[in-house]
């Protein structure tokens, strides 16, 4: 059921931002309005157009608000990753879309500084705050990989456990 709401959602989004699903709109608009005299201007000739344009509405709040979280998370995700993958990068930058908009705009401020001083000439620094921990740091903590069951030695067991 998801992976078809995340197909309908992806192709919706699609639709809804060509440039002509925005004239097929306009065309819409024009043709009830050119219809007003012949209704003449009648409550139920306004209701049609508020029932049809809020009833689209709501519905593409949620289709398109499904397709851009998608989309930030699999950018952030990606970020991440580059993050990691550059060994000079600060890992603090990973995961910092869920801190607090305060955070963020200190952490915002602190790079625009340094942006602003490297176009001036000036070399680049961390940016205040915690020590920076390098991403290769943060390798370095991690455990070490398993073995693979191929090349482990055999474990000796104990006889007490086994049938005779």
């Amino acid at each position: 059921m998801e992976k078809l709401f995340v197909r309908f959602a992806t192709l919706t989004a699609k639709i809804a931002g060509k440039p002509w699903t925005f004239i097929a709109c306009v065309g819409i608009v024009l043709v009830w309005a050119v219809s007003g005299p012949i209704f003449k201007f009648s409550e139920t000739w306004q209701l049609v157009i508020n029932t049809g344009t809020t009833i689209i509405t709501f519905l593409m709040v949620f289709l398109i608000q499904n397709t851009q979280n998608r989309d930030g998370a699999a950018m952030q995700a990606k970020l991440d990753e580059l993050v990691y993958a550059v060994k000079k990068a600060d890992a603090r930058f990973i995961g910092i879309e869920h801190l607090t908009e305060r955070e963020l705009d200190k952490i915002l401020e602190e790079v625009e500084k340094r942006g602003q001083e490297v176009h001036a000439g000036k070399p680049a620094r961390p940016i205040k705050g915690k020590p920076a921990v390098r991403a290769e740091d943060v390798e370095a903590l991690q455990p070490k990989a398993a073995t693979p069951a191929a090349e482990r030695k055999p474990v000796a067991r104990s006889r007490a456990g086994a049938k005779a």
